[in-house]
């Protein structure tokens, strides 16, 4: 729940509190309210200013059914996992979710090239539990985006396999897919 609240707007509310207590106790002649509004709630309302012109936006996060968070427990990988915790909470500092993801996969050329994380899907695909990233890329082609399929299955680490889809003109879904199947077994060279 922490993770959903803005520490840029908290600052801004205390702060703000603390300032006006502080401005209220000077004009009233009291020397400790004075004091604590002015050492504690501007610097702490500065804060919230400069919070709050960092801040970046938590995607929003769709769940097909309880059945696929039963999915979501028994096979997401920890790759999944951190990118669902990391673009669901506020961030701070960021241009924008997975820049750096997207800069090091040769997705982002620039920063208005750079494709936008819109909205997380979970869905059950055939059994294994899937991580959609929805994306708004009106600079990067779907072509470039199948073209770095391979690199993206290679980035984002073992037990997931890369599903491109372009379900309209300048919007890719990434589907970041927990692979479920057993590898084959190991054949003994000896007899």
């Amino acid at each position: 729940m922490l993770r959903q609240v803005s520490l840029g707007t908290l600052g801004l509310i205390v702060g703000g509190i603390l300032s006006v207590t502080g401005f209220v106790a000077y004009f009233s002649a009291n020397a400790t309210l004075n004091l604590v509004g002015f050492f504690y709630g501007i610097p702490i309302l500065l804060g919230g200013l400069a919070l709050k012109a960092a801040e970046l936006k938590p995607v929003p996060l769709v769940t097909a059914s309880p059945s696929v968070v039963a999915l979501r427990e028994q096979q997401a990988t920890s790759t999944q996992n951190q990118i669902r915790k990391d673009v669901t909470r506020f961030r701070y500092g960021q241009e924008a979710h997975l820049d750096s993801s997207l800069e090091h996969l040769g997705l982002s050329p620039t920063d208005e090239e750079r494709p936008v994380l819109e909205r997380l899907r979970e869905e059950d695909m055939a059994g294994a539990y899937a991580l959609i990233l929805e994306f708004e890329s009106p600079l990067i082609s779907f072509e470039t985006w199948q073209k770095k399929q391979d690199k993206m299955e290679r980035f984002f680490g073992p037990g997931l396999r890369v599903e491109l889809t372009q379900p309209e003109e300048e919007r890719v879904d990434v589907a970041l897919v927990a692979a479920t199947a057993e590898p084959p077994p190991r054949r003994s060279l000896l007899l």
